[in-house]
């Protein structure tokens, strides 16, 4: 990034956070030239970047100015899900996203895949080609059932952060992330139990659960405390619901991390109707503010909650490398690993051990939330510049998923297929659901390269996004109504 494009993305920031506010006069350039050291020219063309991005107007002779903009869109309610026990749908949609994934051309701005261009994984590379240069023959047999000792110490030493005290026997190495929830899933239930979930939630835990035979209920949560915690109450008092399925931290699609207080009365609510609780914390490295938010894990007295997490969001998801601390359930989450696919990736274990033993990972971590969050502040900013008003957008607190609810007519359906004829993929809300609701919402991905080519695809987003409403409210006006009941005659 050159001096410029760094000077327009600290002042976009600025004016995001509101310390330049709407219409007011920004710095002159040889005020900005001396505050930050560089040249005039340097300040105009970071001004000229901010312009093009319609973040300033200039003024002759009277200098620049910020844009008024649209008012930052609320953040969605609580849901309201159907809260009782359903069948999961919605494979067909998560089998099209997941087709797109590796289309040429295709912008993906629904997808959940990280970014891995960055400079920090350069060592992961080099220690990959010394492993492949040392052929070594334990590179390339079976590891034991629990996974690598060397990487257990380190997802141990790791997990402190999160103010968890875990051994290396407290923790099993799996295939990903996806993997961990599975096993902790079968651990757990049996075909015909109920899972409690949020609402939304991860489209990949409802294919899971669907797979298994088991119905989930979903709960409601709000978008910046998480699951209702009366909403849960009730339904265990109502079902005979046999563990809750959260993701309490850098929420997947929300973004939200759930208060310390409330994650504890969560606890104490499974604890009085002796449900597990499984944990997906794949994305709580990535909270924006430090230090990271806690665990339930972490305040888990009675080994009922099953911590899952992995590599795949922090490092690269290709390593496939996962893990659980699965409590009271070690046992029973063992022989579900060894039924599944037995033990794991030994390469990439090693591989992994090595990064962070060397000291790699935690500047990788710190340069990943940074980026993250400037691309959140520049991603919201197209959001809220080229979508229409009337929509509510949720904040996230890390990771790099938005979720954008539209007016309940929207059909995010019908938005994705039109979006496909100009190679731009994004993730209707309805794979989030049990039931297949939210078809008027979709999840964004800030996590790819922010560059001229997706500011286009966002306004061609919100352009096509404005259409469909329009066209909504004229299907739902009272002359059109009429006409429908004069047809029906």
């Amino acid at each position: 990034m050159t001096r410029y494009q760094q000077l327009a993305m600290h002042l976009a920031q600025r004016i995001e956070q509101g310390l330049y506010r709407h219409g007011e006069k920004l710095p002159s350039v040889r005020s900005l030239s001396l505050e930050h050291g560089v040249s005039i020219s340097t300040v105009q063309q970071a001004y000229h970047v901010l312009e093009e991005k319609q973040l300033i107007t200039p003024q002759p002779r009277s200098g620049y100015f910020v844009t008024p903009r649209k008012a930052t869109p609320p953040v969605p309610r609580l849901t309201r899900p159907v809260q009782r026990p359903v069948e999961i749908t919605q494979w067909e949609s998560v089998l099209d996203l997941l087709d797109t994934r590796l289309e040429p051309n295709m912008m993906q701005l629904g997808s959940g895949m990280p970014n891995l261009t960055q400079p920090t994984l350069k060592p992961m590379w080099k220690i990959l080609s010394r492993q492949a240069q040392r052929q070594a023959t334990e590179l390339l047999g079976y590891d034991n059932l629990y996974g690598v000792v060397a990487l257990r110490e380190q997802i141990a030493r790791l997990a402190i952060d999160s103010g968890c005290q875990l051994s290396v026997e407290d923790i099993v190495i799996t295939t990903g992330c996806h993997e961990a929830l599975s096993v902790s899933i079968r651990a757990v239930c049996e075909p015909g139990d109920i899972i409690a979930v949020e609402s939304p939630s991860f489209h990949g835990i409802m294919q899971t659960l669907r797979g298994f035979g088991i119905r989930a209920i979903e709960i409601p949560t709000d978008a910046v405390t998480g699951i209702s915690l009366e909403a849960l109450e009730l339904a265990f008092e109502q079902w005979p619901i046999k563990a809750v399925m959260v993701v309490p931290n850098c929420n997947n699609p929300l973004g939200f991390i759930m208060p310390e207080a409330r994650k504890r009365a969560l606890l104490t609510l499974a604890q009085r109707f002796d449900v597990a609780i499984i944990e997906d914390d794949v994305y709580g490295e990535l909270a924006w503010d430090y230090p990271r938010p806690a665990t339930l894990k972490s305040m888990d007295l009675d080994g009922r909650v099953l911590l899952c997490s992995s590599f795949s969001k922090t490092i690269a998801p290709g390593l496939r490398t996962g893990w659980v601390a699965p409590g009271r359930y070690r046992d029973r989450v063992l022989h579900m690993k060894y039924i599944a696919t037995g033990s794991s990736n030994t390469l990439a274990q090693h591989a992994l051990a090595e990064f962070i033993r060397q000291g790699h990972y935690q500047p990788h971590l710190r340069r990943m939330r940074q980026f993250y969050q400037r691309n959140y502040s520049s991603f919201s900013c197209w959001v809220r510049h080229y979508f229409p008003c009337g929509i509510c957008v949720s904040r996230p607190q890390g990771g790099f998923m938005m979720w954008v609810e539209l007016p309940e007519a929207f059909d995010a359906v019908r938005l994705n297929r039109e979006l496909r004829d100009s190679h731009i993929q994004i993730a209707v809300g309805s794979l989030f659901s049990a039931s297949g609701k939210y078809r008027n919402c979709l999840r964004l991905s800030f996590a790819i390269t922010l560059d001229d080519r997706v500011e286009q695809a966002l306004a061609k987003v919100g352009e096509a996004v404005e259409r469909a409403i329009a066209a909504c409210a004229g299907e739902h006006s009272p002359q059109s109504m009429q006409h429908e009941i004069l047809l029906a005659k």
